[in-house]
C-alpha cells in the first residue's frame, strides 16, 4: 500500500513527506487485533509487543523506501525515450534504455543491499557514542513505545478509526472524479477555479484529497516556499521569457524542446536545487568534521557535540553513569548483530558482483566507474547518515547528482547519458538505505528491540521493495499512457529533470538557449544566499524565508498541487487555532488518511486502463468565447 503511495506522489509532483508514522500505527492495530482474535477463539498467544510493533515498522518502511530511491521517477524513467524526446539531447539509442521489468528488479537486488552493509560496523560509534539524535527515528520510537501503554492504546485506536474514516472518503472521491476523466483536461483536475488565464499558467485548485493531505504533513514554510516559487517561475519569469520568443531562442520549437522556454524551466530549476543541496551538503560535511574532531580531542566522548539541538551534554557509559533505562537500551542493542568483518566481507563480494552485472545491464556505464562509485559510496553514506542525524536532512539525491556529473563527463557522449544516471542509481541507492538502515537502529535502541531481528527485517524489506516497486511502477507505465507526459497528472517531473543533469554532464552547457546558463547561475547563486541568510538570521526570521529546494519543484510542473498543499497547511493552522490538543491527536492520522486513500486508488485507475475499460464522462470547462465557437461547429453538424 505505502509502495503505491510512494510511486504515485513520485510521478506526480516528486514530494514525499515522512510516512513512517502510518505503519507503525497501522502495524500496532492490525496486530494488536489479530492477537485479541487468537486469544478469542481459545489458542495461547503470546502479547503483541513493541519490539515486533518496530520490525514491522522498520520492514513496510524498507520495502516502501524503494519506491523513492530506485529513481522511478527520478534517474531511472529519466533513460527512457518517452523523457529522451523531451529534452531533444543526446537521444540516440546509446543514451536510451526503456523501462522493463527484468532488468529493474535486478538493477535494484543488484545495488539495494550494499547500503545495508556499508555502515553496521560503525552502528555502535553513530548510536551509542555520538548519540546521534536522528530526530524521525526518534519520534517514531516514542509513539511506538506509547502505544504500548494503556493510554496510548485507547488513543491509537482512535487514530486508525480516524485514519480509516479519511482514507475511504479519500478513496471514494478517487473514484468519483475518475468518472468524469474521459479526455484531456477533463475532470475535476482541469478545473479553472481561479479562471481560464490562471488555469493556462498552472495556477488552480485540483481538488486532490492528497496534496491536501500532503500540505497537513509538510511544514507550513514547505508549503509557503512552494507556491511562492510557482508565482514566481509561472506568474513572473516564463511570461516575460516567453516574450523573448524569436530573439533568445527560436518560434518554431516543439513546447517540450530544452532549447526553448523548457530549457529555461528545468535549467533554472536545477540551478536552485543544485545550490540548495551543495550548500546543504557542503555546511552538514563541516559540522561533521567539526563533531568528529572535537569527540576525537575528547578521547572519553565527553563533550557536547557542537551541532546538538539538546542543550544537556552527551555522555557515554565511561564518564557518567547511565539511568537504567540507557543501560537497559546500551545492553539490547550491543548483545548481537551483524559482526563487522562479516559487514565488510559481504559489502566486499556484492559489490564485485554488482559491478560485474551492472557493467552487463548498462554497457555504457564502464566496470572502473562502478568501483569509483562503490569505494566512494561508504564515505558519502557516512556523511550523509552522520548529518541526517544531526539534522534530520538527508542529501542522498545530492550525491546521486553528483555521480551523474562525474561519471557523464567521464564517459562523453556516447553513453553518457545513460552511465551517467545509473551510476546516479547506484550511488543514490548505498546513501540512502544506509541513512535510512542508521535511522531505523536509533528507533530500535530506544524500543529495545533486537538489532539483528532489525537488520534482517531491513533486508525482508529491501528484497520485497525490489519485487513490489518495479512491478507497481511497470503497472502504472503500461496501464496509464499519460506517465512521463508533460502537463499530465502523472508527468514525473524530476525524471525530465535528470535527464537534463545527464545531458549537461555529458554534453557541457552548449545545447542550452541564449542567457539560459546565466541565468541558472544566478539562480544557482541566490539559492546559496537565501540558505546563509536564513542561517543568520534566527529561527523567528527565518521560517518567513522560502526554502529554494521547495521554490524549484513548480518551476516546470506548476503550482496547483502547491495550492492543495497550502489548503492542507491552512486546515491545519486553523484546527490548531480552534482546538489544539486535537489537532496534535488526529491531525497526522486525518493527512495519512486523505494521502493513503487516494494514492491507493491509484493502482485500481491503472489496472481498468490496462483493460482498456475508459472513464464515460469528460466535463470540459471553456471560456465563453470558446463555448460560443463550440455551439456553432455543434450546430452546424446538426
Amino acid at each position: 500500500m505505502f509502495s503505491v503511495i510512494v510511486m504515485k506522489l513520485n510521478l506526480t509532483s516528486g514530494i514525499i513527506p515522512s510516512l513512517n508514522i502510518s505503519p507503525g500505527l497501522l502495524g500496532f492495530f492490525f496486530l494488536k487485533g489479530w492477537t485479541k482474535i487468537v486469544e478469542k477463539l481459545g489458542f495461547s498467544c503470546r502479547p503483541f509487543t513493541r519490539q515486533e510493533n518496530t520490525v514491522v515498522q522498520t520492514c513496510v518502511v524498507a520495502a516502501a523506501g524503494i519506491a523513492f530511491s530506485g529513481g522511478f521517477g527520478s534517474y531511472l524513467f529519466a533513460m527512457s525515450d518517452r523523457i529522451a524526446n523531451q529534452s531533444t539531447e543526446l537521444n540516440k539509442e546509446d543514451n536510451i534504455k526503456n523501462p522493463g521489468l527484468g532488468w529493474m528488479i535486478a538493477f535494484l537486488f543488484y545495488v539495494s543491499f550494499l547500503g545495508l552493509f556499508s555502515l553496521m560496523p560503525l552502528r555502535k560509534i553513530m548510536i551509542i557514542d555520538y548519540k546521534l539524535r536522528y530526530p524521525s527515528g526518534t519520534v517514531t520510537a516514542h509513539l511506538i513505545n506509547s502505544f504500548h501503554t494503556p493510554q496510548g492504546a485507547v488513543l491509537a485506536k482512535k487514530q486508525v478509526a480516524t485514519l480509516g474514516k479519511f482514507f475511504f472518503m479519500s478513496f471514494f472521491w478517487g473514484v468519483f472524479q475518475w468518472f468524469y476523466s474521459a479526455g484531456d483536461d477533463c475532470g475535476f483536475k482541469a478545473f479553472p477555479t481561479l479562471g481560464i488565464n490562471a488555469y493556462k499558467r498552472k495556477f488552480y485548485f485540483d481538488f486532490s484529497a492528497t496534496y491536501i493531505g500532503v500540505g497537513m504533513i509538510c511544514p507550513h514554510l514547505i508549503n509557503f516556499s512552494v507556491l511562492f516559487g510557482g508565482i514566481i517561475s509561472w506568474g513572473i519569469l516564463w511570461p516575460l521569457i516567453e516574450k523573448k520568443k524569436g530573439y533568445w531562442f527560436a518560434y518554431d520549437l516543439h513546447e517540450s524542446s530544452v532549447k526553448g522556454l523548457q530549457g529555461y524551466r528545468i535549467s533554472l530549476a536545477i540551478g536552485l536545487m543544485l545550490g540548495d543541496g551543495i550548500y546543504n551538503f557542503l555546511k552538514v560535511l563541516y559540522k561533521t568534521i567539526v563533531a568528529i574532531i572535537t569527540q576525537i580531542q575528547s578521547k572519553g566522548f565527553n563533550s557536547r557535540l557542537p551541532i546538538s539541538d539538546d542543550d544537556a551534554p552527551s555522555f557515554t557509559c565511561s564518564n557518567q553513569k547511565l539511568s537504567y533505562d540507557e543501560q537497559r537500551r546500551t545492553e539490547v542493542f550491543l548483545k548481537d548483530g551483524l559482526p563487522n568483518m562479516t559487514a565488510i566481507t559481504f559489502y566486499f563480494i556484492i559489490s564485485l558482483i554488482s559491478t560485474a552485472a551492472l557493467s552487463h545491464i548498462f554497457p555504457q556505464l564502464k566496470w572502473y566507474y562502478i568501483l569509483l562509485t562503490y569505494a566512494l559510496a561508504p564515505i558519502f553514506a557516512f556523511c550523509n547518515a552522520y548529518g541526517c542525524g544531526l539534522t534530520d536532512w538527508s542529501v542522498a539525491s545530492t550525491y546521486g547528482k553528483l555521480a551523474i556529473f562525474i561519471i557523464g563527463s567521464l564517459s562523453g557522449l556516447n553513453g553518457g547519458v545513460i552511465a551517467g544516471l545509473a551510476g546516479c542509481g547506484a550511488m543514490f541507492n548505498i546513501v540512502s538505505t544506509a541513512s535510512d538502515i542508521i535511522q531505523d537502529f536509533k528507533t530500535g535502541y530506544m524500543t529495545l528491540a533486537s538489532p539483528r531481528a532489525m537488520f534482517i527485517s531491513q533486508v525482508i524489506g529491501t528484497a520485497m521493495g525490489c519485487l513490489i516497486s518495479p512491478t507497481i511502477f511497470w503497472l502504472f507505465y503500461k496501464g496509464l499512457k499519460d506517465v512521463g507526459v508533460p502537463g499530465s497528472e502523472f508527468s514525473a517531473p524530476y525524471a525530465l529533470a535528470y535527464r537534463n543533469m545527464a545531458v549537461l554532464g555529458a554534453e557541457g552547457f552548449s545545447s542550452l538557449p541564449k542567457h539560459c546558463l546565466t541565468l541558472s547561475c544566478a539562480f544557482f547563486f541566490f539559492a546559496i544566499l537565501i540558505n546563509i541568510i536564513r542561517d543568520h538570521v534566527g529561527v523567528k526570521i527565518a521560517m518567513f524565508i522560502p526554502i529554494p529546494m521547495a521554490m524549484a519543484i513548480p518551476f516546470y510542473l506548476g503550482s496547483n498541487f502547491a495550492i492543495d498543499m497550502c489548503i492542507g497547511g491552512l486546515i491545519l493552522f486553523i484546527w490548531q487555532k480552534v482546538n489544539k490538543p486535537n489537532a496534535n491527536m488526529f491531525a497526522s492520522a486525518v493527512a495519512s488518511g486523505l494521502v493513503c486513500g487516494e494514492g491507493i486508488w491509484a493502482l485500481p485507475q491503472a489496472i481498468l486502463s490496462l483493460v482498456n475499460l475508459k472513464p464515460p464522462i469528460c466535463m470540459k470547462f471553456l471560456s465563453r468565447d470558446m463555448n460560443e465557437k463550440v455551439d456553432e461547429y455543434i450546430h452546424t453538424l446538426s
